[in-house]
C-alpha cells in the first residue's frame, strides 16, 4: 500500500506514530520475557533431566540441545528420545508424536482466540511455533488481547533455558556412571506424577482414568500378543481409546471449557 501525503509536515508525525508503535512491541516483549523468567527457571531443571534421557538414548549433547530447539515438549522428547533408543521406525515415532502432542491442537486453537485480531498470519505461525502448557497459561490469563511480542518475549526467556539444561544434562550424562545417570532419569517420572497428581487429587474421574490407563499399560506390557510391541506404540493403544472414551462419557460444557 502506497501513502501520498498532501502535506510535508505529515512526516514527521507519521515517524513518531512508527517510533511509538515499536516502543510498544518493544515494551510488551520485555514484559513477556520478565513473566516468563519463573517458567524458564523450571524448564531449566525439567530439561536437565531430558538431557540425561537423551544421553542414555545415544544422543550427545549437541544433537540433544538442537532437539530442545526445535521442539519445546518433555513429554514429546522424552518418547521421542525412547523411540530413538529403541530404535523404532521412523512412521512409529512420527505417529506417537502425534498422540502425545495432540493437546497443543486444541491449545493453539484457544490461543488463535486471544492474539490481537490484526495480527498477520507469519506472526501467528511463530507463536505456533512454541505453544506449551505454561505458555499457553501465561497467554489465556493475560488481561485484554494477547500481543505477539509479548509472547515473543516469553519464548525468548524459555527456549535458551530449555535448550541450555539439555545440553548441560547430556554434558553430565557422558561424565556421570551408569548407576548414578539410571537413577537421575526417575526425576522425569516424578515430574510426570506431578502433572497428574493435582487434578488426580481434585477430581475423580481424573484419578479412576489414571488408574484405568496404568493397568491397561501394564496389561499390553505383560500380554503375550502386545509384549513384543515397543513402549511407543503401546503409549497410542492406550492413550487413543482411554481419551476418546473419557472424551465421550465426561464431556466438557462452555462454561467448563471456559474456567478450564
Amino acid at each position: 500500500m502506497t501513502v501520498t501525503l498532501t502535506n510535508p509536515q505529515e512526516l514527521p508525525i507519521l515517524g513518531k506514530i512508527t517510533l511509538l508503535g515499536r516502543a510498544g512491541m518493544s515494551r510488551s516483549f520485555i514484559r513477556g520475557a520478565r513473566d516468563a523468567v519463573p517458567v524458564a527457571l523450571g524448564y531449566f531443571a525439567v530439561s536437565f533431566t531430558l538431557g540425561l534421557v537423551a544421553r542414555r538414548s545415544g544422543l550427545t549433547a549437541f544433537e540433544a540441545a538442537f532437539a530442545s530447539l526445535i521442539t519445546n515438549t518433555s513429554a514429546g522428547q522424552f518418547a521421542g528420545f525412547a523411540a530413538i533408543a529403541a530404535g523404532s521406525p521412523l512412521m512409529e515415532t512420527a505417529l506417537t508424536q502425534v498422540v502425545v502432542n495432540l493437546r497443543y491442537v486444541l491449545m493453539s486453537s484457544g490461543l488463535t482466540q486471544r492474539v490481537e485480531r490484526d495480527a498477520t498470519l507469519p506472526r501467528r505461525l511463530v507463536i505456533a511455533f512454541d505453544v506449551t502448557d505454561e505458555l499457553f497459561a501465561l497467554g489465556v490469563s493475560k488481561v485484554g488481547p494477547l500481543e505477539p511480542a509479548y509472547y515473543y518475549g516469553m519464548m525468548a526467556a524459555t527456549i535458551p533455558c530449555w535448550a541450555l539444561g539439555t545440553f548441560l544434562g547430556a554434558l553430565s550424562g557422558a561424565l556421570l556412571p551408569p548407576l548414578i545417570l539410571a537413577a537421575a532419569s526417575v526425576a522425569l517420572y516424578a515430574m510426570f506424577i506431578a502433572v497428574i497428581a493435582p487434578p488426580a487429587k481434585k477430581d475423580l474421574k481424573v484419578l479412576m482414568l489414571c488408574l484405568i490407563a496404568m493397568a491397561l499399560s501394564a496389561l499390553l506390557r505383560f500380554l503375550p500378543p502386545t509384549a513384543h510391541f515397543s513402549g511407543g506404540l503401546r503409549v497410542m493403544l492406550v492413550a487413543l481409546p482411554v481419551s476418546g472414551v473419557a472424551a465421550f462419557l465426561f464431556p466438557k460444557g462452555k462454561e467448563e471449557a471456559r474456567d478450564a
